[in-house]
């Protein structure tokens, strides 16, 4: 007996091990938005750039650099890849390069951008997301989010969420339904087709939560409150593991029987088996605020933050 919970007390220590990262991808400026789609990593930087790295040739394959703007002083300055996406050789650009801060969306394929909205529609977008190759969802800092039809330049649905500044948004596997939330800490369960709000995952939070991911009736919220949450969507109810310091990002594994918080000062990532809260692993080496965490498969992970590092880890 003294033997088996011997061996039990190692396998904890053993999977909670603490890890450094294996590669370093250098960026021409900060991150802003980063999405993987397949082998192709998608990132979206401060520079004015959307920079494409292939994790498989472990290469950039692919830049577009968009041209400065002018400031208030008359200077040149660059402009912001705020958030992007990719779809069948088709990729969409969200940036601040509007008059008056308002945002600019493209559409890149080959060699051809494209201006799609311009800053005359006054959109302060946040976040875009391919739902499929004619349609794409966005959120305004007005926590409205807009379904777009892009073959008929038109909206489907705008919607207001709630009274509350967005703060973030993540869609399920199939891209039927929307995890939104704002800085109230509710979690808003949206269908995507209409819009509606199908449930509201709530009493978690108690501020604003600062990202969410969604996969496979899980979601995780990263608080500013330093609780980082799971939900379970079918069921409403949920858990939260108090942190150390604000929680700024987290993802789930493609199963969601894993997920990874942000949740100290040293900007370490934790990893926790998302059934039992267990801690296996920490992940450390990330230098400054996070803002993105994804997984490629159960154990490989790509994270971002506020410089020009993206990392890859192996736990």
């Amino acid at each position: 007996m003294k033997k088996i919970i011997l061996f039990f007390l190692f396998s904890l220590l053993l999977y909670a091990k603490d890890y450094t990262p294996i590669a370093q991808i250098k960026l021409d400026g900060a991150v802003k938005d980063m999405v993987l789609r397949g082998d192709k990593l998608c990132i979206g930087t401060d520079s004015g750039a959307m920079q494409v790295y292939d994790i498989k040739k472990d290469k950039f394959i692919k830049k577009i650099q968009l041209p400065k703007i002018k400031d208030f002083m008359g200077d040149s300055i660059d402009t912001r890849v705020n958030s992007l996406d990719y779809i069948d050789k088709r990729y969409i650009l969200v940036s601040d390069s509007g008059i008056n801060g308002y945002s600019n969306v493209m559409i890149v394929e080959g060699n051809i951008t494209k201006n799609i909205i311009s800053h005359q529609k006054h959109y302060q977008i946040v976040k875009v997301r391919f739902i499929d190759k004619d349609h794409i969802l966005f959120a305004l800092l007005s926590n409205e989010l807009i379904l777009y039809d892009l073959k008929n330049n038109k909206e489907i649905y705008k919607v207001q969420i709630s009274e509350s500044k967005f703060s973030d948004f993540a869609l399920n596997d199939d891209k039927t339904q929307i995890a939104s939330t704002c800085e109230s800490g509710i979690i808003y369960i949206i269908d995507t087709k209409s819009g509606k709000i199908l449930k509201e995952l709530k009493g978690l939070h108690v501020d604003n939560v600062f990202k969410v991911d969604f996969k496979k009736d899980i979601v995780s919220g990263a608080g500013q409150d330093r609780r980082a949450s799971i939900y379970d969507v079918k069921s409403g109810s949920g858990e939260y593991i108090k942190a150390k310091f604000l929680v700024y990002a987290t993802g789930l594994s493609p199963s969601s029987d894993r997920v990874a918080f942000a949740m100290d000062e040293e900007n370490n990532i934790y990893i926790y088996k998302t059934l039992t809260k267990s801690l296996i692993a920490k992940l450390k080496g990330q230098k400054s605020t996070l803002n993105n965490i994804i997984f490629k498969d159960e154990n490989t992970i790509f994270s971002s933050s506020e410089d020009d590092i993206v990392m890859k880890w192996k736990f």
